[in-house]
């Protein structure tokens, strides 16, 4: 079968047949590649190389992290055995380690373990990787694209290195794209790729070297459905624009980014940024990400960033919240955009928020007091022999609502934790707060 017959028959994925056979292949992540590195003692082919220790290797999707793993199995000579997280469970987990005792006591052969996608294995299941990873029975690889300090149970991570990957460079994609082209393991030839369209893949990337191979796929799939029959066809940019909804569409993106940029959503919110905050929308929304999480964060920057300085807010927030229950996805993007811009563009005040958790803070502290006799409930049997209510005056007998009277316990009488900002609606509540504040005080 020609190497343009095999392009199109649906054998293994281009980015499967390109995966590098030795570390010397493996674009990018230098930072994890020098001399005496976790992973270069792990390919060491000496199975008591110094510095041989389990590993975790925590990164967005398509940088690499199955990579190393397979290359340091052809790099090392040690046994090598792999288990999916999605598939695999604590019985095939305990399978594996009595068999590395095995290979261990009788042939004095070193397995490593790779186990993919560790943050779906539930904390019994990784419970079970601890006595093998303790005693030393198996070296652990473990991928992850979530924060394992979130999916990654403590002792599993206080027993491995965490070694962080980083997304590729342009560089770095640019690379795997001309060798996949010209290798036999790749195209081989079949076709060759115009500047523009090798622009292209490397911008659609991002630094997924797995999204550029598939882009790669289906664009030269596309050119040799056109080309002639003896001909070399050059894939172009409008190849790749035809075929990258396809292959973008192949692109697993759950992944721990989903941490870093809902930071960066509330953060560009609180900031007053409204493109930049609706930039950050978007990037979720296509992620998939949950609609209701989304809706929550931002009742949460209502609450928290906005305040009293536009009472409304925390209103908008909460009917967008409603309105993507009721009508859904893909529309409830847009009751979500209106409060994102709304939240962004509106006065912020978090003097509320401020204000809760110093009371809350002098609380845990111990500033409290016994609640004023005449606040005091005066309603029980007893309670008013007890002194309960007595000189307690109803605000509702003046002519304003507001007599002069104390509220805090005395240990605290003339504590502030609300502190209004002069900005919005709290400009209007600061006045109105500090014409209070004397009559409660008598002045």
């Amino acid at each position: 079968m020609t190497s343009a017959a095999a392009l199109l028959s649906g054998q293994t994925p281009l980015a499967v047949r390109m995966r590098p056979v030795s570390l010397d292949e493996v674009a990018g992540q230098k930072h994890l590649l020098r001399a005496g590195s976790p992973i270069v003692a792990l390919a060491d082919p000496a199975a008591t190389s110094p510095g041989a220790v389990s590993i975790i290797l925590w990164g967005p999707p398509g940088t690499g992290k199955t990579t190393l793993a397979q290359a340091i199995a052809r790099s090392s000579g040690r046994r090598f055995v792999e288990l999916s997280a999605i598939t695999a469970g604590v019985k095939d987990v305990r399978e594996v380690m009595q068999e590395a005792i095995t290979q261990r006591d009788l042939y004095g052969q070193t397995t490593i373990l790779f186990l993919d996608e560790i943050h779906r294995f539930t904390k019994a299941q990784q419970d079970a990787l601890l006595p093998g990873v303790e005693n030393g029975w198996v070296l652990l690889i473990a991928a992850t694209t979530e924060n394992p300090s979130f999916s990654v149970i403590s002792p599993l991570m206080s027993r491995s290195l965490l070694l962080t990957l980083q997304p590729l460079t342009d560089d770095d994609v640019g690379l795997l794209v001309d060798r996949a082209v010209t290798d036999a393991r790749g195209l081989n030839g079949a076709v060759t790729l115009a500047d523009d369209a090798r622009a292209a893949l490397i911008r659609l990337a991002s630094g997924d070297a797995r999204r550029a191979l598939t882009g790669l796929e289906a664009a030269a799939a596309v050119a040799l459905s056109k080309g002639q029959e003896g001909t070399v066809p050059a894939a172009t940019a409008d190849d790749v624009a035809q075929a990258v909804d396809k292959a973008l569409l192949r692109y697993d993106r759950q992944g721990d980014e989903h941490y870093d940029v809902i930071s960066a959503f509330i953060k560009s919110i609180r900031g007053s940024d409204p493109d930049a905050a609706l930039h950050y929308l978007a990037r979720m929304i296509e992620a998939g990400e949950d609609p209701r999480f989304i809706a929550r964060r931002l009742v949460i920057s209502a609450s928290e960033d906005v305040g009293l300085a536009d009472p409304q807010a925390l209103s908008i927030a909460v009917a967008a919240a409603d309105a993507v229950a009721f009508i859904g996805m893909p529309e409830g993007r847009i009751p979500l955009a209106e409060a994102t811009v709304y939240l962004a563009t509106t006065a912020k005040s978090n003097a509320a928020y401020v204000g809760i958790d110093q009371a809350i803070a002098d609380i845990r502290s111990g500033g409290f007091g016994r609640v004023p006799l005449h606040l005091r409930d005066a309603h029980y049997p007893g309670a008013k022999r007890l002194g309960h209510g007595r000189g307690y005056v109803y605000p509702h007998d003046s002519e304003f609502g507001i007599l002069p009277q104390q509220y805090l316990p005395d240990e605290l009488s003339g504590k502030r934790y609300y502190e209004p900002k002069n900005l919005g609606a709290e400009r209007d509540i600061s006045a109105r707060l500090e014409r209070i504040r004397r009559i409660l005080d008598g002045r």
